[in-house]
């Protein structure tokens, strides 16, 4: 027996408790692993207080990521006592996620921990890191150079902001970070490598439809209006890599950006992206952060303590990565 995390929904309100289950519970997979830490964001925040549609089936374990050993599997790229890293894919959404301390899953899910860090620092990256490194190469596969100008990322203060502000500082870039919450946010990002903090609220007006060019590129982690006035900012042949949708799913723009100024837009996904591509950006991930990166702040809870930080997460109250020890 072990414990999990188990979401359910009662009367159209989510439910979360912790309850002892054993091996044959687990939906299928090839690979049985031994859940050392999973992490807990914004997505997990909103899963778990059921403010947000995330969960598309119960009873759910949430948890969008994990790290852990391998206790059992029937492929053979892994074997027992394998470190293994899960990010994406779904899972705590629609296949039981890493909120428990045993997880089996498909073996094409899997990526062998990178070299360099254990379990813990895993999930300090988790998936928005690696959605981050995503983002960074989409901006480099587009030719963008520290020469070429100052890189914009919206909601730096997150977890796919964080690292990417780190990842771009890290490859030389000046690096412009927008947070709602300057004052308390503003310190820790320029330790990041920040160059300059913007308020959030500069970014939130309408935009028209072309406005003085500031940036050479931008990683955007919030959608919509925020976007849109990304898009309507950007200098002739910049590059947008877009992830997140916090914002809303609309983007009030026009065809000007990208037929008057050759505005480049690439979308993100970190479920979407295949193995070949995924090992070599942990990789390449782990080789760009810097050791200071893990300094920062880190809370470490346990599976008991989730829901009330799920709960604090959905109302901003939280600054830094949380880390679930299993």
């Amino acid at each position: 027996m072990f414990q999990a995390l188990i979401l359910n929904q009662e009367d159209n309100r989510t439910t979360a408790r912790i309850e002892h289950i054993d091996e044959t519970q687990l939906p299928a997979g090839d690979v049985l692993i031994d859940v050392d830490y999973s992490s807990l964001n914004y997505k997990d925040g909103l899963a778990i207080t059921g403010k947000g549609k995330i969960i598309r089936e119960f009873p759910m374990v949430p948890g969008i990521d994990l790290a852990g050993t391998v206790i059992r599997s029937d492929d053979p790229r892994y074997q027992t006592g394998d470190a293994v890293v899960l990010t994406g894919w779904g899972v705590g959404e629609n296949h039981w996620g890493g909120m428990a301390q045993r997880a089996q899953l498909k073996a094409d899910w899997l990526v062998p921990l990178p070299k360099g860090i254990d379990s813990k620092k895993a999930m300090m990256v988790g998936t928005a890191g690696l959605t981050a490194m995503l983002c960074v190469q989409a901006l480099l596969d587009a030719g963008l150079t520290p020469q070429s100008g100052e890189i914009l990322v919206t909601g730096a203060s997150g977890g796919v902001g964080s690292v990417a502000v780190t990842l771009l500082h890290s490859l030389g870039f000046n690096v412009a970070a927008v947070t709602g919450r300057v004052e308390e946010n503003g310190p820790l990002l320029e330790k990041l490598g920040a160059s300059r903090i913007i308020e959030r609220s500069e970014l939130e007006a309408p935009a028209r439809p072309l406005e003085k060019q500031l940036w050479a590129g931008a990683i955007d982690t919030v959608g919509s209006k925020v976007l849109a006035k990304v898009l309507a900012q950007m200098d002739y042949n910049g590059a947008v890599a877009a992830c997140g949708l916090a914002g809303g799913f609309d983007l009030p723009t026009t065809v000007m950006p990208f037929i008057l100024r050759n505005v480049r837009l690439q979308g993100v996904d970190s479920v979407m992206c295949p193995i070949e591509k995924r090992i070599a950006a942990w990789d390449r991930l782990i080789e760009l952060l810097p050791e200071h990166y893990f300094d920062q702040a880190c809370t470490e809870v346990t599976l008991e303590q989730a829901p009330q930080y799920a709960e604090a997460i959905t109302r901003g109250q939280v600054t830094g990565r949380v880390v679930i020890k299993l």
